[in-house]
């Protein structure tokens, strides 16, 4: 659609405020049709257009709830608590927090690789195509897997709970939760002993609800936030700069030699 087709007017499926009167959300009425809606099964619906079963948005609840850290020492969460100590408003330093949640490694870029390798692993096993294969080349080609592996530790604590909670529901069994562990046991019996991590199950997850990977990233964006506002007031509490203060003595300088600097005349 062209430029000038846009001029004089806002087209849009999503939905309009009209200011005094009603709100539409997705083609439904927000305070009539969807009032009775969870939040995050709005936020789920507002992403996808699609409405999920209590038995899926419980599990989404909980790929949130289990990565919900309140510890300040992680990357994103000491944005959230630099902030504090810096007396930022709250606002700001959870935007930032959220913003370096971006991250290749460790965030919502992994995510984004991890449903994608499951997704295209998945239709090209469908295709035929040998899953000892299918793996190698990906190594070849990124020498790692998204969702595999984990640089701080050698194992996941958040699968565990994860996996009984996907049983209890009776959705241990889904395509792609199937093919994360298979993709887990070829690592683990070949030279490369790495396990399987929360990217690769959380984004099995997804992709048996049947989320594109861009959904997924969305859905995924407030993942960490209700543990970054503790490590935020924390912070905010205590004396100025006194959350992560680092001496110069603390610092391994390797420059220059200090230098004795002429008095002024």
């Amino acid at each position: 659609m062209s430029l000038s087709e846009n001029v004089g007017g806002f087209r849009t499926r999503m939905g309009q405020a009209f200011v005094g009167s009603r709100a539409v959300f997705r083609g439904h009425d927000l305070h009539a049709d969807l009032k009775d809606l969870d939040w995050i099964e709005l936020y789920a619906f507002g992403i996808t257009g699609r409405r999920l079963t209590p038995q899926q948005l419980r599990v989404l609840h909980a790929v949130w709830v289990f990565t919900s850290y309140p510890d300040a020492r992680i990357w994103n969460n000491r944005v959230a608590a630099l902030a504090g100590s810096a007396r930022s408003t709250g606002n700001l330093a959870m935007a930032a927090a959220i913003a370096v949640s971006e991250a290749s490694i460790y965030g919502r870029g992994i995510d984004i690789r991890a449903i994608d390798f499951l997704q295209r692993t998945r239709r090209a096993l469908d295709q035929g195509d040998a899953l000892d294969a299918l793996v190698r080349a990906e190594l070849q080609a990124h020498r790692g897997i998204a969702g595999y592996g984990r640089p701080i530790a050698n194992g996941d604590e958040r699968i565990a709970p994860m996996m009984a909670l996907l049983r209890e529901l009776g959705l241990d069994q889904g395509a792609h939760v199937r093919l994360a562990f298979e993709v887990e046991r070829f690592l683990l019996e070949g030279r490369w002993r790495w396990r399987i991590n929360y990217a690769a199950l959380c984004g099995a997850i997804a992709a048996d609800f049947g989320l594109s990977a861009r959904e997924y990233y969305l859905f995924n964006v407030p993942a960490f936030l209700a543990g970054m506002q503790p490590c935020y007031i924390e912070a905010a509490e205590r004396s100025p700069g006194a959350t992560f203060p680092m001496p110069c003595t603390h610092v391994r300088y390797e420059g220059a030699p200090a230098r004795a600097w002429p008095a002024r005349p």
